[in-house]
């Protein structure tokens, strides 16, 4: 197969207006209805308007989105797999019509594109994530975006581009299609397999890389993913430093690096032909596709989302239809007595191999233990290392939730002097009815706006976290989605542990000083919570204790013990 065949769909879309034209579109855009657009929005926003989502020329309209739900084809049968939809609001959406043209702005308020709309409709999510993801189990990532955090309401309409998003690092790293389809000319590479990948690479990735080439006889694209992945994954400017080192140990001149700002949505089988057809906009022949390709792990039965190879089983359903020829991922594994990496399938039985999972590599790097080098080059082990040191030396949250009386905030007073007399880092106390008065004054207490606190909250706490601090928090916070989206926000940067203050609504309403549990009994307080209105207990808290029978200095210990035995303290 040669390089530069038609892109996808049979025409590479570029959706930017000519210089002369934008600046009169910016003008108009003044008086438009405006969009802040979410970060997954504006990933989305900038491959539709450079050509990686070619045939799209915008958002989805109903009759595209229904069959790609479907069948992964748009309403002009064309093969697409992944719905690229705007979400808004109802209130914007309200008074808006078809043939209304809204502006779309950055999270700075940049004017990046218009679009008419051309379709304005309501969607079923549990319908979409089903055909999406197989899955109404929110403990995948997708779901979880899509049935908690998408707004109500669908856009489609035709984009018309006035300014490319701004991207402050590896400038030299960001290529359009037709810039990369532009270097694989200039290069002379006619044949180019492009790797998908969202993780650090180690030797097994280079060594699996480097034979996909080969046996393709093509050149190599290292592609990552630098918009949105999984929660919990390293961030991608630790990534892309690693990419840089891992370079020079591919043959020169065969190898080369760019970034991709996509917003994975790890829908598995469909995901994975969506990754295929990107890359063959961006010009590529080849399509490295992995064991259980953007997988997200297991459900909450434990069972894995999608099988291993579900993946290539639908590639190789549509790969002659997609035009761009699959190199199925070959595990290979590290071979003690020959020091070198082979393919799996290639060794006889009782040879004996070595393996570090990911899980077992996240453990060496928190607790400061070695790393081998033909587990990973050394280069590539230290910058990791820089960002993510042993936990001792991290920063992190401990997060107390529970009913009001149930002793948080005296439980987390009491931490708070332990953990300053021990010394080495800062500490900071975000009490509930502190950060009520100072930060969050202007909120209510419906659902809404309690949300909207203990994400403050959760804000706060993942910058203390970031910057090595420790962060104790103690709101009620009775939303098990909410103590879960502050969760992800505090992980990446540090730990989290989360403490259940479990005792008992007797025991609250006893200790009951200011008469609020009866008023809420008496019906003078509305929305109380563990009387009119629920508390959601934590079911993966790090501990659980219950202060009926504790002083709060005892309590205190035992999270002292706690932190200690997870190597946060020492």
């Amino acid at each position: 197969m040669g390089a530069f065949k038609e892109p996808h769909g049979g025409e590479l879309q570029n959706c930017y207006l000519p210089a002369s034209e934008a600046a009169a579109e910016k003008a108009r855009a003044r008086d438009l209805p405006s969009w802040d657009l979410t970060m997954r929005q504006l990933c989305d926003l900038e491959l539709l308007l450079n050509g990686a989502f070619s045939p799209l020329d915008g958002f989805l309209g109903e009759a595209d989105y229904d069959r790609v739900l479907a069948d992964m084809r748009l309403a002009s049968g064309v093969f697409w797999p992944i719905p690229i939809t705007l979400d808004v609001d109802e209130r914007f959406a309200a008074p808006l019509r078809e043939g209304d043209t809204i502006a779309l702005r950055d999270a700075e308020g940049v004017l990046i594109a218009t679009m008419e709309l051309s379709s304005i409709f309501r969607p079923d999510f549990e319908r979409e994530a089903r055909s999406v993801f197989g899955t109404v189990d929110d403990t995948h990532p997708g779901v979880d975006h899509l049935l908690n955090r998408t707004h109500g309401v669908y856009l489609g309409g035709r984009l018309r581009g006035v300014e490319m998003p701004t991207h402050y690092d590896f400038k030299h790293l960001r290529d359009d299609p037709r810039e990369l389809r532009e270097r694989f000319r200039k290069l002379g590479w006619r044949r180019v397999v492009a790797f998908q990948t969202r993780n650090p690479m180690h030797r097994a990735h280079q060594e699996l890389t480097f034979r996909a080439a080969r046996e393709a006889e093509a050149n190599l694209l290292i592609h990552p993913v630098v918009g949105m992945t999984q929660p919990g994954d390293v961030d991608h400017f630790t990534r892309v430093r690693c990419y840089e080192h891992l370079l020079p140990h591919y043959p020169e001149q065969t190898t080369m690096l760019s970034l991709l700002p996509l917003a994975m949505r790890m829908a598995g089988p469909r995901e994975a032909a969506w990754h295929a057809l990107i890359r063959k906009n961006f010009g590529c022949t080849h399509f490295i596709v992995g064991r259980d390709h953007a997988g997200p792990g297991a459900g909450r039965d434990g069972k894995p989302f999608y099988g291993p190879y579900d993946a290539q089983r639908l590639m190789t359903e549509f790969e002659k239809e997609l035009d761009i020829s699959m190199v199925p991922f070959r595990n290979v594994v590290y071979v003690e007595d020959r020091a070198r990496y082979l393919p799996q399938d290639e060794i006889g039985e009782g040879t004996r191999t070595l393996n570090i999972s990911g899980t077992e590599l996240r453990r060496r790097l928190r607790d400061g233990l070695a790393i081998p080098e033909w587990f990973s080059f050394p280069e590539v082990v230290a910058e990791l290392r820089r960002t993510h040191p042993p936990r001792h030396r991290q920063g992190f949250t401990v997060f107390f939730t529970g009913l009001s009386g149930s002793g948080k905030s005296t439980a987390a007073n009491a931490l708070m002097v332990k953990l300053m007399e021990m010394g080495g880092r800062q500490v900071s106390l975000l009490d509930g009815d502190v950060v009520r008065k100072h930060l969050s004054s202007e909120l209510g207490f419906s659902k809404e706006h309690r949300d909207l606190n203990i994400l403050r909250i959760g804000y706060v706490a993942s910058e203390i976290t970031k910057s090595g601090g420790i962060a104790i928090c103690a709101p009620i916070a009775p939303y098990a989605e909410t103590r879960r989206r502050v969760r992800e926000m505090i992980e990446p940067h540090g730990g989290f542990i989360e403490i259940h203050v479990a005792t008992p609504l007797e025991v609250c309403e006893q200790r009951d000083r200011k008469g609020l549990y009866a008023k809420a009994r008496a019906g003078l307080i509305k929305g109380f919570t563990g009387i009119s209105d629920p508390y959601e207990v934590p079911e993966n808290a790090e501990m659980s204790v219950d202060t009926s029978d504790l002083t709060p200095d005892l309590v205190a210990h035992r999270i002292v013990i706690k932190l200690e035995s997870a190597g946060f303290i020492r």
